[in-house]
């Protein structure tokens, strides 16, 4: 079911500039060429030079939000292309105050066109859509016109850490990440009894692990 569109949703989004980054158009595809330089200067945005994690999906916000709390020297810039849910993740961050995280308005395909090359220590896909339609695959996260934009924002020694509780979507990023040249560590089909230590939950892993669900937990890096 398709959310229903927030009240004032315009007005709310105008009202979270702090925090939410402008960004510009070619065209409604954004395919068209562009003279201009839209790489953001990510010292200036963030006004230090601490290491930025991206979180692509961040959904309301919850996961960025506690990331950011829990880790003052990180910077963090969170992308959801659905400006109903991010107004909520925006707004969270105002009321909490937190200086470190910035929220882009966004689909994830066209991040190169604004992330400086090598520039991503981190990188989070937390609960993205499995979208298990067969002709819809080349719009999971991991497929490999994603994975070619991943490996030219990311940082030497940059890891994405993946979490999913869509077992076939795993799989599918497992085999994708491989074959495009990453190397896995820390796999797990069972996330919350892995023994693992600081994960940070966001609201879709607090239902589904209610539910019993498993939780299932990569990183991957390029060697």
């Amino acid at each position: 079911m398709r959310m229903r569109k927030k009240r004032n949703l315009e007005t709310r989004l105008a009202a979270c500039g702090d925090v939410l980054i402008p960004v510009v158009y070619a065209d409604k595809h954004f395919d068209a060429p562009i003279d201009e330089d839209l790489t953001f200067d990510f010292a200036a945005l963030f006004g230090n030079d601490h290491p930025v994690h991206l979180e692509i999906g961040c959904g309301k916000g919850g996961f960025v939000t506690e990331a950011a709390r829990q880790n003052p020297d990180v910077n963090f810039l969170a992308v959801e292309k659905t400006g109903n849910v991010i107004v909520c993740g925006c707004e969270a961050v105002m009321e909490a105050q937190l200086p470190n995280v910035r929220f882009l308005k966004l689909g994830a395909e066209y991040l190169w066109r604004y992330l400086p090359p090598a520039s991503i220590a981190r990188l989070y896909l937390n609960f993205s859509c499995p979208f298990p339609k067969e002709k819809y695959r080349n719009h999971r996260l991991t497929a490999p016109r994603f994975l070619r934009i991943y490996k030219e924002i990311l940082a030497p020694g940059a890891q994405i850490w993946q979490k999913t509780d869509n077992m076939h979507f795993f799989e599918f990023s497992i085999e994708n990440l491989t074959q495009n040249g990453f190397t896995l560590q820390n796999v797990s089909l069972d996330l919350h009894h892995s023994g693992f230590e600081g994960n940070i939950m966001t609201e879709y892993e607090k239902r589904f692990s209610e539910q019993g669900m498993p939780i299932y937990r990569l990183e991957a890096y390029l060697p």
